[in-house]
């Protein structure tokens, strides 16, 4: 099997003390630096890891790729994107700095519905169009896995076209980019539907049945929130996607501590996201399963809200990722290392704790437990930029040094 040799990276963080406490109660050291390192590689695993003297003499003599002034570390992973959607909230955005409320935004037209009509405005081949550029944009910035939700559609056709665009999307960037496709019709209830229950059970439920069938969905998702789902409508997503062998996520505990970490946890979930209103019970609930708790610090910021107590996640022993939650109305930031680097001073991270959040439990968030660190038997996944130190990259804010 050919192998590749990548020799005198100034640094690789190999986070390999991080996946070996399961990205759990991280001190600095579990970065798992090594200076002046190697790796060899093959293209099914990572083969072996470093001290470039301690490289072994079969491989000195052979082809490498000199990787001096670099620094190498586990793929970034950004584990929570909605890039499929048209239109823009721009002028929402001017609302809100100007004073106006969520409710009073929505009454003007704002909102997920904004997105939806924008959504459903364009055709196929534009959204996917924009959504391979805004891939692109990603990737630029050293991300490798990316997670992609539906949810913008918001009717039974739409929503199934944006599934298989985000299909196609997923074969168009490959080998480059791994998308992650993630169901979310139950993202808003449209004003066409009386209750959460009837657009459930005529849209999201139906469809998902119909996509269950194709095969092309790695993950389910929904919005558990006053006024947009309920326990009972999280249960009956839960169970049909069982019904397909579909792990399932879910976006909890946003504006209310609607004990959706907990319901998370009790149904095995990936992942529990934003989570900013959690409850001490939540994060014990977390705590005491594999579910990520998977903070979005970017809404908060453009939102002006305030953020998730990260502090209580991390002490607790919660598995926390971090992700941008790049979106056209709550988010609109791409650039999930500057978010993360942003964030890490406010939700008072050390620095393994920081890269674990966007490279080992961000990938754990997703079910991809074969990558997220550089240790012998994983996926050969992993970013390199161009710094002689990881200290630089979270240092220089917006200043993009990925290759």
């Amino acid at each position: 099997m050919t192998i590749k040799i990548f020799r005198n990276f100034s640094e690789i963080a190999t986070l390999k003390p991080a996946y070996e406490k399961d990205g759990r109660n991280l001190v600095p050291a579990d970065l798992g630096i090594i200076k002046d390192a190697s790796m060899i590689i093959n293209q099914d695993e990572i083969v072996w890891v470093g001290k470039d003297s301690e490289l072994h003499e079969d491989y000195t003599t052979q082809n490498f790729i000199d990787m001096s002034g670099k620094t190498c570390v586990p793929e970034i992973v950004d584990s929570h994107t909605h890039v499929v959607f048209g239109g823009d909230r721009a002028h929402e955005y001017s609302m809100r700095l100007n004073g106006a409320t969520y409710e009073e935004i929505a009454a003007a037209g704002g909102g997920i519905l904004n997105s939806m009509k924008g959504t459903n405005a364009l055709s196929r081949s534009e959204l996917l169009k924009l959504a391979q550029q805004r891939v692109k944009t990603i990737k630029s910035y050293g991300v490798g896995t990316i997670e992609v939700k539906s949810g913008y559609g918001l009717n039974f056709e739409k929503e199934y076209e944006i599934s298989r665009i985000i299909h196609d999307l997923k074969n168009v960037v490959r080998p480059d980019v791994q998308i992650i496709n993630t169901f979310m019709a139950a993202h808003a209830v449209p004003k066409d539907y009386s209750s959460s229950y009837e657009y459930m059970k005529e849209v999201v439920l139906p469809l998902l049945d119909k996509l269950g069938e194709e095969q092309i969905l790695d993950c389910v998702d929904i919005f558990h929130e006053q006024n947009y789902f309920s326990d009972d409508d999280v249960v009956s997503l839960f169970e049909r996607a069982q019904r397909w062998n579909i792990p399932v996520k879910i976006h909890a505990d946003e504006f209310n501590d609607n004990k959706g970490a907990i319901l998370a946890a009790k149904h095995n979930a990936l992942s529990a996201d934003h989570l900013l209103a959690t409850g001490a019970d939540g994060i014990e609930a977390l705590k005491n399963s594999n579910t990520v708790a998977t903070l979005l610090p970017g809404t908060g910021l453009f939102l002006g809200k305030s953020q998730a107590n990260a502090r209580a996640f991390l002490d607790a022993g919660v598995k926390v990722a971090i992700a941008s939650d790049f979106n056209p109305g709550s988010c609109h930031c791409d650039n999930l290392i500057m978010v993360a680097s942003l964030a890490a001073p406010i939700y008072k991270m050390n620095m393994a704790e920081l890269w674990s959040a966007i490279t080992l439990n961000a990938a754990h968030s997703l079910g991809l437990r074969h990558q997220g660190a550089l240790v012998p038997g994983l996926k050969p996944r992993f970013s390199v930029f161009n710094t002689d130190s990881i200290d630089r990259i979270t240092y220089n804010w917006g200043k993009n040094l990925a290759i």
